[in-house]
C-alpha cells in the first residue's frame, strides 16, 4: 500500500491546540502518518536571514527566517504530547529532525522512521546519525540533483543502512508549485537510477499531481494539511483542507485497486 503522510509541517503555528486538531484531521482521513517539524530556530538562521519570496507573500507581517521560525517551534514537552496524542488516535507520529540534536531527542521519544528534509540533503553528519538508528529513512530532494541524490545515498549505505529501509521523495521546493514545474517523470528516473523504493512529496496546491503519481508508481505521498488555507503563516497556501485530504486518501485507495496486477485477461 501507499504510505500517506499528511504533513501537519509548521501549520500549527505554534499552537499545541491547532496542533492536535491536525492530528485528529490525519487520523479520520485515514492517512498512515503525520508528520511535524523538530528544530530550534537559533540553531537553523541568524537575525540576517530573509525570508522567501513564498514566506514574504504568505506571512507580511514576519521580519526575517530568525523571527518566523520562532513563532512556529514546538518545544520538547508539546513532541511529547504531540506524540501520544497521535498514538491514542490511532496516526503514527513522525517529525522531520533538522539537527544531531532533533535527532537524539526524537530516537527518546520512540519514532519509527525518519525524514530527511531537501535542505539537508547533502549534511553527512545528520545522514550518518540517521543511519544510525536502522530505521525506515525517506529523503525529500527538492532542488536536489541525481548526483546529490547519489551522495546521500551513498552516505547512508557506507554507515550500514540497507537500501530496503531508504525511500526518496520527488519534489519540488516552489511553495505552492506551478503545475508546469511538476515534473512528475522524474519519479521513474529516480527509482531506474537508483533501484530504489520513490514517492512524491506534494506542494501543488490541488489532488490531481498525488494520484497521478500513484497512478505512475510513487509509494509514498506526502501532502501538507491545513485547518483553513486563509491561516497565516508560510505553508497554509501550499496545504489542502480537511476535506480535501479525505477526497486525497480516498482517491490514493480507488487507484491502488485501479492499477490491478497487470495480466491481461477477459474481464
Amino acid at each position: 500500500m501507499v504510505l500517506i503522510i499528511a504533513e501537519a509541517g509548521v501549520n500549527h503555528n505554534g499552537c499545541l491546540d491547532t496542533a492536535k486538531k491536525l492530528i485528529d484531521v490525519a487520523a479520520q482521513s485515514g492517512a498512515d502518518v503525520v508528520k511535524f517539524q523538530t528544530f530550534k530556530s537559533e540553531d537553523l538562521t541568524t537575525d540576517s536571514a530573509p525570508l522567501a519570496e513564498y514566506q514574504l507573500k504568505n506571512s507580511p507581517e514576519l521580519i526575517n527566517q530568525k523571527n518566523l521560525l520562532q513563532k512556529l517551534e514546538l518545544d520538547e514537552d508539546a513532541h511529547k504530547v504531540l506524540k501520544d496524542y497521535a498514538n491514542k488516535a490511532g496516526i503514527e507520529f513522525l517529525s522531520t529532525a533538522f539537527t544531531l540534536e532533533s535527532i537524539e531527542f526524537l530516537a527518546k521519544i520512540g519514532l519509527k522512521r525518519w525524514k530527511v528534509p531537501s535542505g539537508e540533503i547533502n549534511n553527512v553528519p545528520l545522514l550518518r546519525k540517521i543511519a544510525t538508528q536502522n530505521q525506515p529513512t525517506i529523503i525529500s530532494s527538492g532542488m536536489a540533483t541525481l548526483g546529490e541524490i547519489e551522495f546521500a545515498l551513498k552516505t547512508l549505505y557506507e554507515s550500514n543502512l540497507k537500501k530496503e529501509k531508504i525511500s526518496v521523495l520527488h519534489c519540488n521546493s516552489a511553495y505552492p508549485t506551478p503545475m508546469a514545474d511538476v515534473n512528475l517523470k522524474a519519479i521513474n528516473t529516480i527509482k531506474n537510477c537508483f533501484n530504489i523504493n520513490v514517492g512524491f512529496s506534494d506542494h501543488t496546491s490541488g489532488l490531481e499531481a498525488s494520484i497521478a503519481a500513484v497512478a505512475i508508481g510513487a509509494k509514498i505521498i506526502e501532502k501538507h494539511i491545513t485547518l483553513d488555507k486563509k491561516m497565516s503563516g508560510p505553508d497554509h497556501k501550499a496545504s489542502i483542507e480537511p476535506n480535501e485530504l479525505y477526497d486525497l486518501v480516498k482517491s490514493i485507495r480507488n487507484i491502488e485497486e485501479a492499477l490491478g496486477n497487470g495480466i491481461k485477461v477477459p474481464s
